[in-house]
């Protein structure tokens, strides 16, 4: 029967199932391999994490302004499939999901009270602080980490015909390689740490859901309670893969999007309006002030700050790149028909500005709590805050449980999109994976999100999801270059910018 299935797709499930056993029988040994790996990573690499994210943010900016943004991510005449609101929604739900309800309140409030990146807590400046250095974790070097890659897959795929694979944008660069051994190899990385991304997300909304019934209804937060709510959503997960993409992903994007903006909605009506107003604009006007500087900033002569910078951006960082051939691949299936500009706009710009309200919000509403002596947030699990902020307003059971859905629902549409994109990426790249295909990744995706669990909880999430990036931002690299030398000689040849003479694209 295996023959029947490509070497890039049993070679990543035997390494996946590999390192789900060896977390199953050897939890101590993983989580202290996994750990050693990522301080070294961290310690020793972090320079080159900020220089090649920033790298990639800069790249794809300037199809902003240069008139090679004209290209369409398709042939010419080529209409969008999709509606730009439910693109968009399509964009966030993969994009963000889980994480954006993690972390809504869980890292401003850190940021403030427990451990600041300048250093100083509980004060007001540590408020902006907190805001600016959410926003940068949350906002364009994420968004440009994930539009480069989607970018590359969609030019080479819709418009140059191959196959939707990471291998196949490097032909450019090495050739003949691409289709060989060294392409499928290209592509089990990108198989594995696509797995890794997405397990790592999974991992951190079971934890949530979990962190939700523990404050409201004191069920015990543990691994076995984690395991029960990931079957269960495991089976919600595979009867969406099931009807396809047209149909279940985008009846959960849309559903998602609704459910965040009730919620949104919910809290910044109930809770303190004009604080979160004027933290967003302030921290906006922070963030674009101080981005260079922060984009850059490794602390090499303060040995507390750099511990700091480990933790937070360089895992962010690793997070993007280890989710960035998941949310790339799903991202140019969705964007076929739009022209350069407008992805690198509606990908980069608009959901960092919803993220940054959102984060104002939620983020803001813990923090003036805590400010003002009403509760104390910070001393509380991090998959506890969220409903911590709902106890102190009205409606609060209510804003808990619908919490609870749309966490339960990003979760359905990150493993429902995860199966579809990694049995795309692993059967040649080219049509919809077969069931039986997206069913075995959509088991492996929960194995290996309760395999880090049990290994070592979200410490073992995010030490995998830093050493998984690594190779995989090096590809990207290649991808990059791949890009820029094909569309430059592709607007030479179209005569765009430069002969005004010349046939153009409309």
């Amino acid at each position: 029967m295996l023959k029947r299935f490509n070497p890039v797709f049993k070679i990543s499930v035997a390494i996946m199932i590999l390192l789900a056993i060896s977390g199953a029988f050897f939890p101590d040994w993983l989580e202290q391999v996994t750990s050693t790996v990522k301080t070294f990573i961290a310690n020793k690499l972090g320079w080159y994490y900020l220089i090649v994210v920033t790298f990639f943010v800069l790249v794809a900016l300037t199809f902003l302004i240069t008139p090679l943004g004209k290209i369409k991510l398709g042939k010419p005449g080529e209409k969008p499939e999709f509606s730009t609101p439910t693109w968009v929604a399509m964009l966030f739900s993969a994009g963000m999901g889980i994480g954006l309800v993690f972390w809504a309140t869980a890292e401003p409030i850190s940021h403030y009270a427990i451990s600041s990146p300048t250093g100083e807590t509980g004060t007001d400046q540590a408020i902006k602080d907190a805001m600016r250095f959410t926003y940068f974790h949350w906002g364009i070097h994420a968004w440009g980490i994930y539009g480069i890659v989607a970018m590359v897959l969609a030019y080479f795929n819709f418009r140059h015909d191959k196959p939707g694979l990471v291998s196949a944008t490097l032909e450019p660069v090495i050739g003949k390689w691409a289709n060989g051994n060294t392409g499928r190899m290209i592509d089990i990385l990108s198989v594995v740490a696509t797995v890794m991304g997405v397990a790592t997300t999974l991992g951190f909304g079971a934890v949530q859901i979990n962190g939700g019934l523990t404050y409201l209804f004191e069920i015990p937060s543990n691994f076995l309670t984690q395991l029960v709510i990931i079957a269960i959503v495991t089976v919600l997960f595979m009867i969406s893969a099931w009807t396809g993409l047209g149909k279940g992903i985008k009846i959960l994007s849309n559903t998602n999007l609704v459910l965040a903006l009730i919620l949104f909605l919910l809290v910044f009506t109930v809770g303190p309006t004009l604080f979160q107003l004027n933290l967003f604009t302030n921290s906006l006007g922070t963030y674009v002030q101080y981005l260079p500087e922060m984009s850059f900033r490794i602390a090499p002569l303060n040995s507390e700050v750099r511990e700091w910078i480990n933790s937070w951006t360089i895992f962010y960082w690793a997070w993007w790149i280890a989710w960035s051939p998941f949310v790339g691949i799903f991202i140019a299936r969705v964007s076929k028909g739009r022209s350069i500009r407008e992805f690198v706009f509606y990908v980069l710009i608009v959901p960092c500005l919803i993220g940054f309200l959102w984060f104002a919000t939620f983020g803001g509403t813990a923090i003036s709590l805590e400010h003002n002596g009403i509760d104390v947030i910070s001393q509380l699990a991090p998959e506890e805050s969220l409903f911590a902020i709902f106890s102190n307003y009205p409606l609060g059971m209510v804003a808990s449980i619908l919490a609870i859905l749309l966490i339960s629902t990003f979760f359905i549409t990150s493993a429902d999109s995860g199966t579809f994109v990694l049995g795309l990426m692993t059967t040649g790249g080219k049509g919809d994976p077969s069931k039986m295909v997206k069913l075995t990744w959509g088991l492996l995706l929960s194995i290996t999100a309760l395999a880090l669990l049990y290994t070592g909880g979200l410490q073992a999430l995010q030490n995998t999801m830093i050493i998984a990036a690594l190779p995989f931002s090096i590809i990207m690299l290649l991808m990059t270059f791949s890009f820029v030398k094909t569309i430059y000689k592709e607007g030479r040849e179209l005569g765009i910018g430069k002969i005004p003479n010349q046939k153009k694209e409309k």
